[in-house]
Parts: C-alpha cells; sequence; structure tokens
C-alpha cells in the first residue's frame, strides 16, 4: 500500500553541505522531518557534486518519513560556468558580459532536458538562449535546428 503524501518542500542547497542552519533546518522542522536524516542522505547522494547549488524536492509523508529528488544544476549556473563569468550583466540589453556557441547550448540543454516543460532539444536549446539573453549572454551565429 502507498503511503500517503502529506506535502512537498522544494529548495536550493550546496552539493554536499546540507546543514540543520537555516534554510534546510526551519524548513523541515515545521514539518516533522528528521532533518539530520536528510543531511546524512542529502550529502551522501550529492558528494560529487560538491558545493554546487542544486535544487531539491523532498516529498514529506503523513508518518513523518520523506523521500527527495535532486534536480540538475540551473541553466543560470551552468550558462555561467560556460562563459567563465562570476554573474550575469545589470543591464542585459545593453551591457553583454560574453559570448557562447550554440554547441554549449546544446550541451546545457541536453543536460537540463529532464527537468525542462519541453520535448525535443530544439525547444530546450531555445529556451536556454532566452535564459543566457536575459542574463546579458549572447549566442554566437545562428540557431542550428530546424526552423
Amino acid at each position: 500500500m502507498a503511503k500517503e503524501v502529506a506535502g512537498q518542500i522544494k529548495l536550493q542547497i550546496k552539493g554536499g553541505a546540507a546543514n540543520p542552519s537555516p534554510p534546510v533546518g526551519p524548513a523541515l522542522g515545521s514539518k516533522g522531518i528528521n532533518i539530520m536524516e536528510f543531511c546524512k542522505q542529502f550529502n551522501a547522494r550529492t558528494q560529487d557534486k560538491a558545493g554546487k547549488v542544486l535544487p531539491v524536492v523532498i516529498t514529506y509523508y503523513v508518518d513523518k518519513s520523506f523521500d527527495f529528488v535532486v534536480k540538475t544544476l540551473p541553466v543560470a549556473i551552468q550558462l555561467l560556468e560556460a562563459s567563465k563569468q562570476k554573474s550575469g550583466s545589470a543591464e542585459p540589453n545593453r551591457k553583454k558580459i560574453a559570448e557562447i556557441s550554440w554547441d554549449q547550448v546544446k550541451t546545457i540543454a541536453e543536460d537540463k532536458l529532464v527537468d525542462l516543460n519541453c520535448f525535443t532539444v530544439e525547444s530546450a536549446m531555445r529556451m536556454v538562449a532566452g535564459t543566457a539573453r536575459s542574463m546579458g549572454i549572447t549566442v554566437k551565429g545562428t540557431f542550428p535546428g530546424n526552423n
């Protein structure tokens, strides 16, 4: 018999660095979830991605047990890594901070495709390119997909 779901919590935590301090502790403690157990499991599962901010969706049940799913890195962070920048542009419509190629956009789109609400790599590439544009990152060349 399936457990009855009580709710979900969405957090962004650095990989391998979950601890009971805010935001993790108060979010889980208010729902009655064992904070230390979550921290141990999360850190064990994400030690290979240490230091990177990872979105996590925690599903907790009526009996106070929980499951969690670690999502892929946010597109904005992957774009900053690809362009070797520290942050996006303060004025993305006027000041461009970097250029990336469509090949880089494609690798990010393929990596993130499982978490996006689209079905083809081309539409995922358009979403990634839109995020890049809103950060002040220019994508070089013309779109390689079928128009």
